[in-house]
C-alpha cells in the first residue's frame, strides 16, 4: 500500500461530494454566483467550508475572526456552525465583495453573528488588541494577502485563546511553493511563513492538501 496521499481526480473528487457534502442551497447559489466574479479562483471549495464547520462545533467555538472574506463564503459556513450567540468578525478591505456575501447571509438567518469590518486587517485587529479582546476568541482563519501572513498570525496568536485554532489558507500556493524558479513576492511569503511555522512550538500543527492546502494550528498556551 503506497503511503502517499491518493491522487484526487475529478471523478473521484465528485464521488466524495456527492457522499459527504452537506451544502445548504444558500451555500451553493453563493458560491455559484461568485464564479462570475472577477477573481472566483479565491473562493474556498465546498468540502474546505463544510471542514470548517465541523472544526468550529469541534473546537466549542462562539467567537471566531475571519482575514479575508471575498464574497463570503467561508464566513458563511462558519456562521451556519456557530451557536446562538455565536459571533464571527470578518477582517476584508473590500466593501463591493463583501456585498455579495452580505445579501446570502441574511438570506441564511446568520447575518446578526456576522460583524463586517471593512479597512485593513492590521488595524482592525491591532484595534480589537488595543480594546483588551486578547485571547477572547476560539477560531480564526486566515486568507488574505500573503505578504502580511505572519503579521495576521501573531496578532491572532494574541487574540486567540490557549487551545483555540487557527486556519491559515493557500499554504501550498498551487504547487509554487517548490518550484525554485518561483522567485515572486507572494510565493517568498508562503515559503517563509510555512518554514516559521515548522518551527514555532507554540502550537500544534497539521497541514492539509485540501484545496490550495489548510493548516491548522492549535495554540498550545
Amino acid at each position: 500500500m503506497s503511503s502517499h496521499t491518493i491522487q484526487m481526480t475529478d471523478a473521484l473528487r465528485d464521488y466524495l461530494l456527492g457522499v459527504t457534502l452537506r451544502e445548504s442551497a444558500v451555500q451553493r447559489e453563493l458560491r455559484e454566483a461568485t464564479l462570475a466574479v472577477q477573481g472566483a479562483a479565491m473562493q474556498i471549495s465546498p468540502e474546505q467550508g463544510q471542514l470548517m464547520a465541523l472544526l468550529v462545533e469541534l473546537t466549542g467555538t462562539r467567537r471566531a475572526i475571519e482575514i479575508g472574506t471575498f464574497t463570503g463564503y467561508s464566513a458563511l459556513a462558519v456562521a451556519l456552525a456557530l451557536p446562538a450567540g455565536g459571533k464571527l468578525v470578518c477582517c476584508d478591505i473590500s466593501a463591493e465583495w463583501t456585498a455579495i456575501g452580505r445579501r446570502f447571509w441574511e438570506r441564511a438567518g446568520v447575518a446578526d453573528r456576522i460583524e463586517l469590518r471593512i479597512g485593513p486587517a492590521v488595524h482592525t485587529l491591532d484595534t480589537m488588541l488595543g480594546q483588551g479582546f486578547g485571547g477572547d476568541f476560539d477560531f480564526a482563519f486566515i486568507d488574505a494577502d500573503k505578504p502580511n501572513y505572519d503579521a495576521y498570525y501573531e496578532r491572532c496568536m494574541a487574540l486567540v485563546r490557549p487551545g483555540g485554532l487557527i486556519l491559515i489558507d493557500n499554504v501550498l500556493w498551487g504547487g509554487r511553493v517548490i518550484d525554485p524558479a518561483d522567485t515572486s513576492v507572494n510565493t517568498a511569503a508562503i515559503r517563509a511563513f510555512n518554514s516559521k511555522l515548522h518551527g514555532d512550538d507554540r502550537v500544534s500543527l497539521a497541514m492539509l492538501p485540501i484545496g490550495d492546502g489548510l493548516t491548522l494550528a492549535r495554540r498550545r498556551a
